[in-house]
């Protein structure tokens, strides 16, 4: 009886551990040789052609960025590859992301959250852009697919999760210790052509103040904010007709007080026709300043 026994139970076993062998020689045979299948972030077989750089994108297509509600279908067989320099990590960008390929920045809009999930700053993408959309919003230069808004306006915003997953390629790993802010020149804040060049970008700006910072005034509170749910902080120095901190009240960092002082602060230097809205990525882009 025991050997019956045994057998009873070994038997199941044993065939459980073919069964295994078989399934992981089938994954090795059908999956292994090319682990990217499992990439479900762009398309990996985008291939690096007609790479154009972002400022000559932005130069190509200057009409429909500088003219409100116009929007242009990319419809050439080009390419432009970046670095991404600004995300939602902080829920103060919604549903874009900033790439930088030295040359100049440009928006992207993808009605996707936790983008910083796979679009970390530091990864370097390869977008594809037939097929996509250019124009401005506020003269911000965006990459998406045209919106058309209650009061029958068109223009660029958020292209979906899936038409942007046919668009992009990831390049290598993130490497954030490769993205270093440019230092925003404020003799240059109300010059046009600094605007066109410089909206979108990563950039500091050094030694300055929040007007408003008093030890408990806020980023942005429900109570002061505007139809798209941000408030604007003016900083000492500037005119708000030039220069604005600009939060949004989903922001994690949006119930904190503006800190006092002298700070530095970092983020991503955004226009709406001649004004700069500096959106901050994150608390940690504010600075004591030294």
């Amino acid at each position: 009886m025991k050997a019956i026994y045994k057998i009873k139970y070994v038997m199941p076993a044993l065939l459980a551990a073919v069964v295994i062998a078989l399934t992981a020689t089938a994954c090795m045979d059908g999956e292994w040789d090319d682990p990217q299948n499992d990439n479900v972030f762009g398309d990996y077989t985008i291939q690096e052609r007609n790479v154009i750089t972002i400022e000559s994108l932005k130069s190509k297509y200057a009409d429909y960025i500088s003219t409100s509600y116009t929007y242009a279908e990319i419809t050439e067989d080009i390419q432009i590859k970046g670095v991404v320099v600004g995300n939602d990590i902080g829920g103060n960008i919604y549903n874009e992301v900033s790439i930088d390929d030295g040359t100049g920045a440009i928006l992207i809009c993808i009605a996707q959250g936790g983008l910083f999930g796979y679009l970390p700053v530091g990864q370097e993408i390869l977008v594809d852009l037939k097929g996509l959309c250019i124009g401005g919003y506020g003269q911000q230069a965006e990459i998406g697919m045209p919106y058309t808004n209650a009061r029958g306006n068109t223009y660029v915003s958020r292209m979906s999760r899936t038409l942007w997953n046919q668009h992009f390629k990831l390049v290598g790993e993130p490497d954030p210790t490769a993205v270093e802010a440019e230092e925003f020149n404020t003799s240059k804040v109300s010059n046009k052509d600094y605007l066109t060049s410089h909206s979108g970008k990563l950039m500091t700006l050094k030694g300055v103040s929040f007007t408003a910072a008093d030890g408990t005034t806020r980023y942005a509170t429900d109570a002061e904010k505007d139809a798209a749910n941000c408030v604007n902080r003016a900083i000492t120095g500037f005119k708000t007709s030039n220069l604005v901190v600009r939060t949004s009240t989903y922001a994690d960092f949006a119930a904190l007080p503006l800190p006092t002082g002298k700070v530095n602060i970092t983020g991503i230097f955004t226009r709406y026709n001649n004004i700069w809205q500096i959106l901050i990525r994150e608390e940690s882009d504010v600075v004591a300043a030294e």
